[in-house]
């Protein structure tokens, strides 16, 4: 029998991460397509390091700074009474930080490919950044801020490394369907995790089928 848990599981986490993103991504790639300062090339290499850093690294890191123990977590903790680490938010921290240059990057190529003129239009016409932003760039790129949801939606739904490290395996709490693939083939339960692994290959599927198909449409319209 499948345990569906471990996807509901993953799906909130992709969920809420996704939303976390999206509310950094817009502005943080905004501001990166159009800075012209000294520093724009170590800050885009901070935001692409989740890329090529294992996740084990990152896992490693948030979990030493978030620790009960540690400057930040001692504070969250005496303060707020918030312990992240082992927790459903602890990896939602986790997966923000790992998935961060996927929601980012797609953003900050989709606002450079904006032609200037249509900034230049905006800007004549008495509107400010953030109008020009909201009602003018962002309809022109939704080509760009779909792949960049569903990338990092899909991105969030199969981590395992930084989940694993920063909320280790609590059922109901994180224990995500990357996890509990896992531990099935330790426990040599092959069937299930047969089962399991194809129902993350049918949804990855999916995701990836939706990715192509707006490529695909925004081409046929350019």
């Amino acid at each position: 029998m499948i345990d569906w848990t471990p996807f509901w599981l993953s799906f909130k986490l992709a969920g809420v991460t996704t939303v976390i993103l999206l509310l950094i991504g817009i502005p943080l790639a905004w501001w990166l397509s159009r800075t012209k300062t000294a520093i724009k090339p170590i800050l885009e290499t901070i935001v692409a390091l989740p890329i090529v850093l294992p996740p084990t690294v990152i896992g490693f890191y948030i979990l030493w700074a978030l620790a009960p123990d540690s400057y930040l977590g001692s504070i969250l903790h005496e303060l707020f009474g918030i312990k992240l680490v082992f927790s459903f938010w602890g990896i939602v921290v986790g997966s923000v930080i790992y998935s961060l240059p996927f929601m980012v990057q797609p953003l900050q190529s989709g606002f450079e490919s904006v032609p200037k003129s249509l900034y230049e239009a905006s800007f004549i016409a008495g509107k400010g950044e953030l109008e020009t932003l909201v009602r003018v760039i962002l309809p022109n790129i939704k080509g760009a801020l779909a792949t960049a949801v569903i990338i990092t939606f899909a991105h969030t739904l199969g981590e395992f490394g930084v989940v694993l490290m920063v909320g280790g395996s609590i059922p109901g709490e994180t224990k995500v369907a990357s996890i509990a693939i896992y531990e099935l083939v330790e426990s040599l339960d092959f069937r299930r995790a047969h089962i399991y692994s194809l129902v993350m290959v049918a949804i990855s599927f999916a995701i990836l089928l939706a990715v192509y198909s707006i490529k695909r449409r925004d081409d046929a319209k350019s």
